[in-house]
């Protein structure tokens, strides 16, 4: 199956933004990225109808990795951004085959799986922990 280029940014932008350590912008997203501002800010926009981003307008505002965004799973995000649609449009086709074919039923069962896979993933599994604050070596002097 192969993700539409919305979902693909979507998750890279979740990725991006669940990692920096600061609000960044929508126009800082498409120069790091390499895409397309408006498609970005489209996108930015139906990430935080689903709750992985948070956005705060004015002059100090910026896209922002929501609050336990990293428990939302990328199947939802996928879903949100692909639909339930299935992968081959039978009905639209006006195929003739439809009556008897198993097809269709085994190329449902492949996408339930995928969706599965994704249902199984956080947001949070996708990007490295934060970098901690450095243990201190104790009991051994400074040369």
């Amino acid at each position: 199956m192969k993700l539409n280029r919305s979902t693909d940014m979507a998750l890279r932008i979740a990725m991006l933004t669940a990692s920096a350590p600061t609000r960044t912008t929508v126009d800082e997203l498409a120069l790091r990225l390499d895409l397309p501002r408006s498609h970005v800010a489209k996108v930015v926009q139906r990430l935080q109808r689903i709750g992985v981003l948070v956005t705060i307008r004015g002059r100090s505002g910026g896209v922002a990795f929501a609050e336990d965004a990293e428990l939302i799973t990328v199947g939802r995000v996928v879903r949100a951004f692909e639909g339930e649609d299935e992968v081959v449009a039978c009905e639209e086709s006006g195929c003739t085959l439809r009556a008897g074919c198993r097809l269709r039923v085994q190329l449902r069962r492949a996408q339930e799986a995928f969706l599965a896979v994704l249902d199984g993933v956080r947001l949070g599994d996708l990007v490295d922990d934060p970098v901690g604050p450095v243990p201190l070596t104790l009991g051994i002097a400074a040369r």
